[in-house]
């Protein structure tokens, strides 16, 4: 029997028998382990549930054996000292590629050599910390004693650098991650990828300590009657497509945005050019998963706020109407991601759930 119209004309549904998803209280009693954390967050509100979804879509990419994963990072991740979490990310084999800015792996190889960044006190005048070589970075500071040494690495492997081969980012954060095996224990992002096979590309690889001293290593070769090395971006970019055009399905881990955001999404629209304009018999490559973690709005209308939605217009990604798989966290990376990819983690079995006593 229908329903009669009240006297205002709603139509009073039920949303049990409409089978609307009920959301619960957040009982920390119950959740003793992270990724409990998570799917308990995930059950609630706001922030809360975007990190509950962002595991779920995580997990399923980590758990489809034809997904290739790629992470890209932007931000002062490694001076915030998630350069372990990225490291775990690698080693238990979720992340396939890595696409990040210079600095990124820059401070993530001062950790990898055993060297430490500080708490920035607020009492500190940025002007006594520039005389003194501390170099701030919101909270924390970069000891410029740290990336003289980063310079003294560079060095070294650049001086073994045949110089009829032309030098690109991923074959050179091969390299430095090979060196740093045989420099001892510490864990780091480029020692980890070296030994897992997994490339790092960095498309904006001038704008580091990693350019900037591949620039003064050219200096000195040019005082020592040497030819400069060469560095070809473009040797990035064909390897890049190179790995990702066999792939059966792609999925993307972003944290922040940026040029590695971009430049790892566009290769959806160069596959797509490729195809169109007859250099090659290709089928639509776009990315059938995503998972953002970045504060950005999106009313800015950059690319690092913009939705996977707006990427779908573009060819990046496919819709969810054909089975695309998204979540974006509007949040401080610092605070997501650990809840992500540690339930994630936990999940496929890599970490141990710690319960406590």
């Amino acid at each position: 029997m229908a329903k009669k119209k009240g006297v205002t004309g709603r139509i009073l549904h039920d949303p049990v028998k409409d089978r609307l998803q009920p959301i619960y209280p957040l009982d920390l009693s119950r959740a003793r382990t992270i990724d409990e954390l998570v799917r308990a967050m995930g059950q609630t509100a706001f922030t809360a549930r975007q990190i509950g979804d962002a595991a779920d879509v995580l997990e399923a990419m980590a758990r489809d054996k034809d997904c290739f994963v790629v992470m890209t990072l932007s931000g002062a991740m490694t001076v915030g000292k998630m350069g372990l979490i990225f490291c775990d990310l690698v080693a238990s084999g979720v992340v396939k590629a890595i696409v990040s800015t210079g600095a990124l792996m820059a401070h993530g190889l001062v950790e990898a050599t055993g060297r430490s960044h500080f708490r920035y006190d607020a009492k500190m005048d940025d002007r006594e910390l520039f005389e003194a070589g501390y170099n701030r970075v919101y909270d924390s500071l970069e000891p410029e004693v740290n990336l003289d040494h980063v310079e003294e690495v560079m060095q070294r492997v650049l001086e073994k650098w045949d110089e009829s081969e032309a030098v690109c980012s991923w074959k050179l954060n091969k390299r430095i991650g090979e060196y740093l095996q045989g420099q001892g224990k510490g864990r780091g992002i480029l020692k980890v990828c070296a030994e897992k096979g997994v490339p790092v590309f960095v498309p904006a690889f001038t704008d580091s300590e990693l350019g900037i001293d591949f620039a003064l290593n050219n200096r000195l070769r040019k005082r020592a009657g040497k030819r400069p090395l060469r560095f070809d971006p473009f040797e990035d970019f064909e390897h890049y497509a190179s790995t990702m055009l066999p792939t059966k399905r792609m999925g993307l881990f972003t944290i922040g945005g940026g040029v590695p955001r971009n430049w790892a999404q566009q290769f959806g629209v160069y596959a797509e050019l490729l195809a169109r304009r007859g250099y090659e018999k290709l089928p639509l490559k776009r990315y059938s998963y995503g998972v953002r973690i970045c504060p950005e709005p999106v009313n800015w209308g950059g690319l690092s706020g913009s939705t996977y939605t707006e990427a779908v217009s573009w060819g990046k990604f496919v819709p969810a109407e054909e089975g695309g798989k998204f979540a974006e966290v509007f949040d401080d990376a610092t605070v997501a991601l650990p809840l992500v990819a540690g339930a994630v983690l936990e999940r496929i079995g890599y970490l141990k759930p710690n319960r406590g006593k």
